[in-house]
């Protein structure tokens, strides 16, 4: 019985390097990753699914419903950081870089804010695994992912949280503490004609 971290699938925002409003969408390629990654957990015992409610994420979520018959809840717990007055705009005109800058951008979260947020998702799952006793898939975005992986889970030695995060890449986490990690951003069930693309942007 295990904690399932899951990116969402792709969008065209993610392919444009674009750092991405709310509201967001898969795209057709997206939706496909979406369905392959939802075939590979329908034999995983999935009994339950949260997600961030950005429709990316709940999209994602949404494909691994139909699959495995989970039901799905949300929170805004699981949301991608908040870039405030940046969302929009392409990461690679960006005088700083945001997904590493430690302030805050105008009308959004700092590290520090954004980390608080992280903690207290990553409580909320455990606890709802808990009261679960089974799996529980966890549909969330790729910056939380990786604060996730750095400050929440533990990884084998030498191992250290990549710096791409594939779209629907899984991670397996054991459910309870220290919540070793036995598999990190697998993303084998793509097929080529829907493999993550490395050049994509992996949060934001």
């Amino acid at each position: 019985m295990s904690l399932l971290l899951i990116r969402h699938g792709e969008t065209a925002l993610n392919v444009a390097r674009v750092l991405q409003p709310a509201a967001t969408p898969l795209s057709e390629r997206g939706i496909a990753q979406a369905e392959a990654l939802a075939a590979r957990l329908a034999t995983m015992d999935v009994r339950a699914i949260v997600s961030s409610d950005l429709p990316r994420a709940l999209r994602t979520a949404q494909a691994i419903a139909a699959a495995t018959g989970a039901p799905i809840e949300t929170t805004p717990l699981l949301q991608e950081r908040n870039f405030g007055d940046w969302r929009g705009q392409p990461y690679d005109t960006m005088p700083v870089d945001p997904l590493t800058m430690t302030g805050a951008p105008p009308g959004g979260e700092s590290v520090a804010v954004f980390a608080q947020r992280v903690a207290a998702a990553f409580a909320h799952v455990v606890q709802r695994r808990a009261a679960l006793g089974g799996t529980l898939a966890v549909v969330t975005h790729g910056l939380v992912i990786r604060a996730l992986l750095a400050a929440h889970v533990r990884l084998d030695e030498g191992v250290a949280p990549p710096g791409h995060l594939g779209n629907t890449g899984l991670s397996v986490i054991d459910a309870q503490a220290p919540h070793r990690a036995s598999l990190v951003d697998c993303t084998a069930h793509l097929r080529p004609d829907v493999r993550d693309d490395a050049r994509a942007l992996s949060g934001g």
